[in-house]
């Protein structure tokens, strides 16, 4: 790691950005301000102001339960803090004892604190001005496709003829109506509008022919690789997109994205998050904002405005390719505990509700659809190779199991190469689709997954019933199964595709209920305890975000980011756990959210 050591006075970070390759364009792209670009160069820093009181200073909790989530999952009487660190954890004596007799003490009064909470996988830079800037229209607003068409329509009745109208999170696997909003759909609510809607699933998106039109997309286009302007039988466009190398290029003419400015929309974004308890985010697609590695220096301002209420671990993405990233002299382990590049992100293939995840055998009731291989296998080992060598941590997005296929395939081949895996800790972003020996292999190879758990609340009758069948659906996010299989796992919302709320990820595992379906629970089998569900959101998403040693358990040196419920997950009934109220959140030993 480049640039680990933190104190109580201050932090230094070290990106190694070259910024003469980048290019100015790329900064005015982002948003960042040239005045601010000396703030960003490697070796800068910022001292926290009366940084000697903090460390003086201890702060002790007690009078509640607190729950260490260490590998005894432990209960402890107290706990204190000085400055960013946990200094003791344990019995009130022994805390009160560590603290001096200048500390403060905080009496939790029966509450419970947890060690603050980390979703592994969201997209909190590009997510920032898609939230800012595109309007939601998903499953928890409106439940039909009628009612969303009706409801672009009254837009357009009251928008200005040329402004965008554009929109997020509509899913026709879950929203009842047309299978894909087309050119058939769009253009007769406006033609003097252009219009944009992303599905749910990001991976998927759709726009009239005037969005077309005002992107410069001719009805010769060319498919990008890994993506697809969608054709009908007649080999006409249909404005239906696949994946963000496609849709990208219609979204990125939509003025509000180009001109928001991405540093204040990622900061007021995890200043909202703190009321969900997270402490530490991530980025699983970095570059995808600007398409550059222009990217990494809003991650970077960001930090050093000191404004951030949670850490970002960011995963360059593969769109890009590894030169632009190498050229622009970004390499695992750059930045410090506050924003730090963790690894490298590939993707094997789609969405399987947007039915392009990658499958074994077609989907339910069509012949031969089995989705779509972003990368193909060669593709897929070759970069994995090529990052691993140069000591990159792999996440390899995987929804089917055919994809999932390639991903082991692919780690495999590393091992077979001399690699040693338990220093690439590959892991399998949303593993949707998971076989007995799929789990058997990821055991042998030291693979470890992460789950997307929504899939099972929101979509789960979707996967039963219009996507893959019972018996496949039996599949989906199997998280008791890799449990006792000894595979690690980790939860994670993949925002914007669900919201980020941990207390809400931790009830979907253990209850396995589905939105549309409250009583019906998939694969009940699957369900794990809460104690596991609380692990997969801590320490497990620390340890595979490679920060397991400075966040993720309560314990002695580690930084203290910690929350504070009003009641214990443990004891509540399992249907209630996401309505327990976060009392507090602490990051980085301060105060970022009281209810």
């Amino acid at each position: 790691m480049r640039a680990e050591a933190e104190s109580g006075k201050g932090w230094s970070c070290n990106w190694g950005i070259d910024f003469s390759r980048i290019g100015r364009r790329d900064f005015i792209k982002t948003g960042v301000a040239a005045a601010s670009l000396a703030a960003l160069l490697p070796g800068c820093s910022r001292t926290l102001e009366q940084g000697s009181q903090r460390e003086q200073e201890a702060t002790v909790f007690t009078g509640g339960t607190v729950l260490t989530v260490d590998a005894d999952f432990a209960e402890a009487e107290a706990i204190a803090i000085r400055g960013n660190r946990i200094l003791a954890v344990g019995t009130n004596a022994e805390v009160r004892k560590a603290a001096g007799n200048g500390a403060k003490v905080v009496d939790l009064q029966g509450k419970t604190m947890l060690p603050g909470f980390i979703d592994p996988h969201t997209h909190v830079i590009s997510g920032s001005i898609v939230d800012g800037t595109m309007e939601y229209v998903g499953m928890a607003r409106f439940q039909t496709t009628d009612e969303v068409l009706a409801h672009i329509a009254g837009r357009a009745a009251e928008t200005p003829a040329g402004e965008w109208l554009v929109f997020r999170n509509f899913d026709p696997a879950v929203q009842e109506g047309v299978d894909a909003l087309t050119f058939a759909e769009l253009d007769p609510i406006s033609l003097d509008h252009p219009i944009f809607v992303m599905n749910a699933s990001g991976h998927l998106a759709y726009a009239n022919s005037r969005a077309f039109e005002a992107a410069g997309i001719s009805a010769d286009v060319e498919n990008p690789p890994g993506g697809e302007f969608v054709r009908d039988a007649d080999g006409k466009l249909t404005g239906f997109m696949k994946n963000n190398v496609a849709f990208l290029q219609v979204a990125s003419k939509y003025p509000a994205m180009m001109e928001a400015d991405p540093v204040e929309g990622l900061i007021k974004l995890l200043d909202k998050w703190s009321a969900l308890g997270l402490t530490t985010v991530s980025e699983l697609s970095l570059g995808a904002l600007a398409q550059s590695p222009a990217d990494a220096q809003v991650m970077a301002a960001a930090a050093q405005t000191g404004r951030l209420n949670a850490r970002i671990r960011a995963y360059p993405f593969y769109t890009l390719g590894t030169q632009a990233w190498d050229e622009a002299n970004i390499h695992q382990g750059d930045g410090n505990a506050m924003a730090r590049i963790a690894g490298y992100k590939l993707v094997a293939d789609g969405s399987n509700q947007g039915f392009t995840g990658l499958q074994r055998e077609p989907y339910l009731g069509t012949e031969d659809d089995r989705g779509l291989a972003y990368m193909s296998l060669e593709d897929l080992t070759t970069t994995a190779l090529e990052r691993a060598e140069k000591g990159w941590h792999l996440s390899i997005h995987g929804n089917g199991d055919a994809a999932i296929d390639n991903i082991l395939d692919t780690c495999e081949a590393l091992r077979d190469a001399g690699i040693d895996l338990s220093k690439v800790r590959p892991r399998i972003e949303h593993c949707s689709i998971l076989h007995d020996e799929q789990i058997a292999r990821m055991k042998e190879l030291g693979v470890s997954a992460s789950f997307l758990i929504g899939h099972v609340h929101y979509w789960g009758v979707a996967m039963r019933d219009e996507i893959f069948g019972e018996e496949k659906a039996q599949l989906l996010d199997r998280c008791r199964s890799v449990e006792e299989a000894g595979v690690g796992f980790s939860l994670h919302s993949d925002f914007m595709v669900t919201d980020p709320d941990p207390l809400h990820m931790i009830e979907m595992a253990v209850t396995r209920k589905t939105w549309k379906e409250p009583n019906y629970v998939l694969a009940p089998q699957e369900r794990i305890s809460v104690e596991s569900a609380i692990r997969a959101l801590t320490t497990e998403a620390a340890w595979q975000l490679f920060s397991e040693h400075e966040i993720g358990s309560l314990e002695p040196g580690k930084f203290a980011d910690l929350v504070i419920l009003d009641k214990d997950p443990r004891s509540v009934n399992p249907d209630t756990i996401k309505e327990i109220e976060v009392v507090e959140t602490w990051m980085d030993g301060k105060q970022v959210y009281q209810a």
